[in-house]
């Protein structure tokens, strides 16, 4: 009976070697995967948007955070003006965290392109970086489209669960053949289709309509960080190819 009862755990732990084994192997090659685009201490991943170089003013790196400093002057950004990784990507995942200050508004970019004499918000998606509590955007656009975590005026993130100033919020960007899934705070908020035809009355209907390289835009292009004029930090910036 003893001998019986050493066999079964024996065969136990056999299939637990070969069935868990290639799934921790999978984790691990996952994991690999990733690449990380700022580690608390380099900016080599990112220049100006337009230019070839990182800003000189505007933007630091704090308490291992990279931040953006605030000019209290709103849409007209500051002295940094946004940056976006030096490479393109197509298919991806994007994982950071983020805080505002109070009262502080901003965004992440992606699929951006670089268009002679044009903002980078005429190409690109945006999800919102936002104090809910404090910025009148929370108020403005629609049903919510304005707040933390939306496809910027076009899509609300629900449910809104942004934390408040000054408090880091994780989120996740997954982009893949189209299809794209904003996550924040570990829920999923938002989900939309590229080039659908849902998408593109959408945004006819909205003040996207006459920008053509945002209603069709490109199959890869850069990520991009805002410079909204207020104090936002970024930190544990990754991504992986799909």
């Amino acid at each position: 009976m003893k001998l019986f009862n050493v066999l079964i755990m024996v065969s136990l732990a056999a299939f637990l070697a070969v069935s868990c084994g290639p799934s921790s192997e999978n984790a691990k090659k996952a994991e690999e995967d990733w690449v990380v685009l700022f580690d608390g201490t380099s900016t080599d991943n990112f220049r100006s948007y337009g230019k070839e170089t990182f800003p000189e003013q505007g933007w630091i790196i704090e308490d291992g955070a990279l931040k953006v400093e605030g000019s209290g002057k709103g849409e007209a950004g500051g002295g940094g003006g946004d940056i976006i990784t030096i490479n393109k990507y197509g298919d991806f995942e994007l994982s950071l965290e983020w805080k505002v200050s109070e009262g502080g508004n901003s965004g992440i970019f992606y699929l951006a392109q670089e268009l002679e004499g044009k903002p980078i918000y005429v190409s690109s998606p945006e999800m919102q970086i936002l104090d809910n509590e404090k910025h009148i955007d929370a108020n403005l656009g629609k049903e919510g489209n304005r707040q933390a975590g939306s496809l910027y005026d076009l899509i609300p993130a629900v449910p809104q669960n942004a934390k408040p100033a000054g408090e880091w919020n994780h989120i996740k960007i997954l982009v893949y053949k189209g299809t794209v899934v904003h996550w924040m705070n570990g829920e999923n908020v938002l989900e939309y289709h590229l080039w659908t035809d849902a998408w593109k009355e959408m945004c006819a209907n909205s003040k996207f309509k006459n920008w053509p390289d945002f209603v069709d835009p490109a199959e890869e292009g850069h990520i991009g960080l805002q410079d909204h004029g207020d104090d936002v930090w970024f930190r544990n910036i990754k991504i992986r190819e799909l």
